[in-house]
């Protein structure tokens, strides 16, 4: 960019509580709504008392939005921070459903299961288009704020990894990225050591009387998951009645589509990053598009994928 920019000051980070907990926000019952909006006579409550009030305290905006600190005098830094940061908190939001739906998977509660994927896809969609925001940044922008990002890599974030585990690609070094941040890495190698989804699935689909292989329903989960045979007879003999009646049919075209999003979402970051760097080496190490060239190719839940071939 050629102008001169300004961040405008939006808090001033001086007055704001950083703890992480949560701020004290009493609930409000329907009768208490009902007398207030009787006392307000319809107009917006304006008039709080103290340093605050309870919308920036059930949501501690202050403290959300003073966590964005540009370090260059790059125009485009400022959007890569807070684009950054809204994937992570969309990265939080999918977890928390994904690791839901895994609950409603073993417990055979397949109805709410389906109501937990629907938000599942929605969420996806949300994150694939932050790189609508983030394909703006021109080389040129990002070459003046890179130096500044050291080796930090968007390939660090355990929130992603904790998508990636939950889905099934295990990766150790991925896990062990992590191991010297005490705050952080216990509940990464929990996630990383137990069972996937899919894992879940392919018990589910034991339990409700097709033939699966043994090694399919008890291994070691932080081994790389690999296609087996009686997997994708399983899943054949459920495709053959394709109907919403077959709940097991449902699940499996529902964990497609979810797994069809995730790879919109790297293809959308493969050519974002070609676009913006070429072929140069990524900040964190890595030999960048080469690297998430790799990161492509992969298919979650790979019998759903291969048995296209036979259906």
């Amino acid at each position: 960019m050629s102008f001169e920019f300004v961040i405008p000051e939006i808090v001033d980070p001086d007055g704001v509580d950083g703890s992480p907990h949560p701020r004290r926000v009493d609930p409000l019952g329907e009768k208490d709504r009902q007398e207030k909006v009787v006392e307000t006579e319809g107009e917006p409550i304006t008039d709080f008392q103290g340093n605050s009030n309870p919308y920036i305290d059930y949501e501690s905006v202050d403290l959300l939005l003073s966590l964005q600190h540009p370090r260059s005098e790059g125009y485009d830094e400022m959007c890569f921070i807070i684009m950054g940061q809204a994937k992570e908190l969309l990265f939080k939001s999918l977890y928390f459903e994904l690791y839901n739906l895994q609950l409603r998977i073993k417990e055979d509660d397949l109805p709410n299961a389906f109501v937990i994927m629907d938000r599942c896809k929605k969420i996806i969609k949300l994150i694939v288009n932050v790189w609508e925001v983030l394909s703006t940044i021109r080389t040129e922008g990002f070459n003046s704020f890179r130096d500044y990002l050291n080796v930090a890599s968007g390939q660090l974030s355990f929130m992603y990894r904790h998508i990636e585990f939950i889905l099934g690609n295990k990766n150790q070094k991925m896990c062990d990225a992590h191991s010297n941040v005490p705050h952080v890495y216990p509940a990464i190698l929990k996630n990383f050591s137990s069972p996937s989804i899919y894992d879940d699935v392919i018990k589910l689909l034991h339990r409700n009387g097709y033939e699966v292989a043994p090694e399919c329903l008890d291994r070691d989960w932080t081994e790389k998951y690999k296609i087996h045979e009686t997997v994708e007879q399983a899943w054949l003999k459920v495709y053959a009645d394709p109907t919403p009646e077959n709940q097991l049919y449902m699940l499996g075209e529902g964990l497609t589509e979810i797994a069809d999003l995730v790879s919109q979402y790297r293809w959308r970051h493969f050519v974002s990053v070609e676009r913006i760097l070429g072929f140069k080496p990524g900040t964190g190490g890595s030999a960048g598009v080469g690297w998430l060239r790799h990161a492509v190719d992969h298919r979650f839940f790979p019998e759903l994928w291969s048995i296209r071939t036979e259906l």
